[in-house]
């Protein structure tokens, strides 16, 4: 092959895979090819399409990348100062 000659790795093929959005008990997101089984520990969060499309929509729903047991935490962090406060 020649040097500039067009050739198709992985990389550049088109990925017409369909995958579907999953999601953790943390509530942390992820894609994850249609046809297969779920991991374990992640269920379907109702999308599923090309990979743009699903990552997509990852980005419009996981507004919030802490992990739910670090959110619920930090609020009940916050909700002890606040009673602390009203109690001075």
């Amino acid at each position: 092959m020649e040097i500039g000659e067009n050739s198709m790795n992985g990389d550049e093929r088109e990925d017409t895979t369909i995958y579907k959005v999953v999601v953790n008990h943390e509530e942390q997101y992820s894609i994850w090819p249609a046809d297969r089984e779920n991991p374990l520990g992640w269920r379907d969060a109702g999308k599923a399409g090309l990979k743009a499309e699903c990552l997509a929509y990852i980005g419009e729903v996981w507004t919030d990348m802490r992990p739910l047991s670090l959110r619920k935490k930090m609020e009940a962090d916050r909700q002890a100062a606040d009673s602390t406060e009203q109690a001075d």
